[in-house]
């Protein structure tokens, strides 16, 4: 398994990334938040966690869904508009004509008690699937600018924003996304301050040093 300190690879061409989409998406039944983890991050090694979770989150922003905006930024990364497009397509194709032909052979059997049963367990497993990517990905953290407590704080405050009371999930992303962004820049001002102070007291010393 990668470690964040592993080098990260890239896709050799477009192709490359057009199939690498597509069995992404093909592997993704009932959520595709692990699976894009799991394909990105830790098998292909194209992301880091760090920028998986940084992407992930400017991708729910976003409008449209969050895997179709996360393949248009890394498709471009790499390759541009055309990177951007394969990424897009890969990610679609296959899985339009799946649906299709499910959709098709799923009208027969639509009122089935078994067939009802067996998507509401779906349900329950893409739920666990959701948690343990969170968990897996919240090593993170560690390296997040804002410090573990403060990004864990964050984390709860949204959670009880939106599972426990409810509130619009753009009124939440407005305002504890705003605070986390202010809390961060003011984080990264203070740590550019203090290594700027530590280059110039270095700097002070060694003139210092030399004139003696």
């Amino acid at each position: 398994m990668p470690t964040e300190n592993s080098p990260l690879k890239r896709p050799n061409s477009k192709m490359e990334l057009f199939i690498g989409f597509t069995l992404l998406a093909l592997q993704g039944v009932g959520g595709v938040l692990a699976v894009a983890q799991q394909e990105l991050v830790e098998r292909r090694q194209w992301m880091s966690r760090a920028q998986f979770l940084e992407e992930w989150s400017v991708a729910q922003i976003l409008p449209g869904p969050n895997i179709v905006n996360l393949a248009l930024m890394l498709g471009r990364q790499y390759f541009g508009i055309y990177g951007a497009l394969a990424a897009v397509a890969g990610l679609l194709v296959a899985p339009l004509i799946l649906v299709l032909l499910m959709a098709i052979l799923f009208g027969g059997v639509a009122d089935n008690p078994v067939a009802q049963g067996a998507l509401k367990g779906m349900g329950a497993v893409s739920a666990g699937l959701i948690i343990a990517t969170g968990l897996k990905l919240s090593t993170a953290f560690k390296q997040n600018p804002l410090g573990l407590n403060v990004a864990w704080l964050l984390v709860l405050a949204t959670f009880v924003s939106v599972g426990l009371f409810r509130l619009p999930l753009l009124w939440v992303l407005s305002a504890i996304g705003l605070i986390g962004c202010g809390l961060a820049y003011r984080s990264l001002l203070n740590t550019d301050a203090m290594a700027k102070a530590d280059s110039g007291d270095s700097s002070g010393s060694s003139s210092g040093s030399d004139s003696t």
